[in-house]
């Protein structure tokens, strides 16, 4: 279920006025920017868009690059953003520059390719693909295979080219076999067996489920708990997070939630991510499961964590006025 409270019947020309006179004058009104943004649909983030373009003759995503400072910032020409950026966006555009910006990061993180393939529908990959190949005129699946190697990039090009089953029919003969496919993988440490990352990138949402559940019923414990944990291994890190990501999502993000926040610090990338593209989603649930497990309200915790106006954009679009 989504926080997002957004009314159903808006001006969208009356949007775009107020977002225009936030940006004119000594100054930026962010709240302003808020008030309309963050109570606004993608469905209506895109109207109110083309509306501002045929009024005012300009971007409105590029006059917003300009004018927000202090929680954006620009490298190397792709724009790095926290929370209003990626919020407008379409959800597949912002998805792909999600993509983008964490293919060109260093290191063996991949967070948001997993995300984006084992939590979409088949529709809303094929969406997000095409709005990669839009953008950046090389596909998605090209990028992912020049950026890693090795088993990592068997698993992370297969799954980003699924266009999985979405139904809910299972096999259940299938899933017993499968489940014991995968424990004869796991106990032999053979992670990158071809089977593995056949059947986590070609069967659907519903059909992995009941494999995972034979599993614990003929092992007498979780997949994810056979896997090696805090692995410095860029596959089965990958592996893991996964096969996590596929067995319950809303168990996933709030993990990312609760790392983002713990800590030294606050990782305001993760944060920012899961709250911008799980709130028209499921992020009441994830936020009943996040006060459910850390017996503390999300929105008290994001309160004490983050300052300004990036606070009161993401409280806004955790639903909190």
């Amino acid at each position: 279920m989504a926080t997002v409270s957004a009314p159903k019947q808006v001006s969208v020309k009356e949007d775009a006025e107020a977002l225009r006179k936030a940006c004119q004058g000594w100054g930026t009104d962010e709240k302003a920017i808020i008030a309309v943004l963050g109570h606004r649909n993608a469905a209506q983030r895109r109207q109110i868009r083309h509306v501002y373009e045929e009024i005012y003759q300009e971007d409105l995503i590029k006059r917003l690059e300009s004018e927000l400072s202090g929680h954006f910032e620009v490298t190397n020409g792709t724009i790095i953003a926290k929370a209003v950026y990626r919020w407008i966006l379409d959800p597949p555009d912002r998805d792909a520059v999600l993509a983008n910006v964490e293919l060109k990061k260093s290191g063996n993180k991949h967070h948001v390719m997993v995300e984006i393939s084992c939590t979409k529908n088949p529709e809303e990959l094929l969406a997000i693909r095409r709005a990669y190949h839009a953008r950046y005129k090389r596909s998605l699946e090209e990028e992912v295979a020049y950026h890693t190697k090795g088993d990592t990039r068997r698993l992370l090009v297969a799954l980003v080219s699924a266009f999985r089953y979405y139904g809910e029919e299972i096999n259940t003969t299938l899933a017993k076999s499968e489940a014991k496919k995968l424990h004869e993988a796991i106990k032999d440490k053979k992670f990158g067996n071809e089977d593995v990352i056949r059947i986590l990138s070609t069967r659907s949402i519903a059909q992995l489920q009941a494999t995972f559940n034979c599993y614990r019923e003929q092992e007498g414990t979780s997949i994810t708990k056979n896997l090696p944990k805090d692995s410095s291994d860029e596959y089965i890190a990958t592996l893991r997070m996964a096969v996590r990501c596929l067995k319950d999502p809303k168990k996933y993000f709030e993990k990312v939630l609760r790392r983002s926040i713990e800590g030294i610090g606050t990782d305001e990338d993760a944060l920012t991510r899961v709250i911008v593209t799980r709130a028209e989603k499921d992020l009441k649930e994830i936020k009943e499961l996040y006060h459910k497990r850390n017996n503390v309200p999300l929105d008290k915790a994001v309160d004490k964590e983050t300052s300004g106006d990036y606070k009161d954009m993401l409280l806004t679009l955790l639903g909190n006025e």
